[in-house]
């Protein structure tokens, strides 16, 4: 995950363990961002994996690299890359955005560039996509997946350390110059309703396991269904695409 998650002693969530068996939800978002993955893809804020192992073997990606801060992630990773768990194109690297080439030597562009519930938790958004632009290749694609509405935002959030919730408007308002936006849409409408409830009932630090199991494989399903039906104008999280 990216800097604004970090503590001198890495990550403060917890929740990426807990979220890593909402299969149906990572099918959704899976879906919706696979005709932009091509080539050379590179996964910032990376975690422990969760979207290399979904779309990294996607025919077409050729070269596949998480960008990880937390030093413990990035090792995780390696062990993951290291043990076949992760194709073989797949590499991890520690560091930022910002210290990318110097730390990984790698100054070649990216066909795609993904921020999978990650820009949420960076305090300069505005800068680190900018960042992410200048390092995108021609005809490459930037991918942001957020949650969505500040009204929602809740303990859990702090708790995990999002510094924000988007709507559309405000990510829109956040895009580098020079891209064009060719898709902009809100997912999970039948999940905002729980979302509604958690932030004005309940006000959970952290869903439990039972809970995210109902949202996954109920409501997730409903909202696949439902959200084309109403334009995808509403959803709990929010998705952006740029491309060069």
């Amino acid at each position: 995950m990216e800097s604004g998650l970090l503590t001198a002693d890495g990550y403060v969530g917890t929740e990426l363990d807990l979220f890593a068996a909402a299969r149906s939800w990572k099918a959704y978002w899976s879906r919706e961002i696979a005709p932009f993955l091509r080539g050379r893809v590179l996964d910032v804020g990376a975690g422990l994996g969760a979207t290399a192992e979904i779309l990294a073997r996607r025919p077409g990606v050729t070269h596949w690299t998480c960008l990880e801060p937390d030093r413990r992630f990035a090792a995780a990773l390696a062990a993951k890359a290291a043990a076949g768990t992760l194709p073989a194109h797949v590499r991890a690297c520690h560091g930022t955005l910002a210290s990318y080439t110097g730390s990984c030597g790698d100054p070649e562009p990216y066909d795609a560039i993904l921020y999978i519930d990650v820009l949420e938790h960076v305090r300069e958004d505005r800068a680190e996509l900018a960042r992410a632009a200048a390092a995108l290749a021609p005809g490459g694609a930037l991918v942001v997946l957020a949650p969505a509405h500040p009204r929602l935002y809740s303990p859990f959030d702090a708790a995990i350390g999002h510094e924000r919730r988007y709507t559309s408007a405000s990510l829109r308002a956040v895009a580098p110059d020079g891209l064009r936006l060719v898709r902009l849409r809100y997912l999970d409408s039948v999940g905002l309703a729980a979302s509604f409830a958690n932030a004005a009932l309940l006000r959970q630090t952290m869903p439990t396991a039972r809970q995210i199991a109902v949202w996954d494989r109920l409501m997730v399903p409903l909202s696949r269904r439902v959200d084309p039906l109403i334009g995808y104008r509403a959803g709990k999280s929010v998705l952006a695409v740029w491309t060069r």
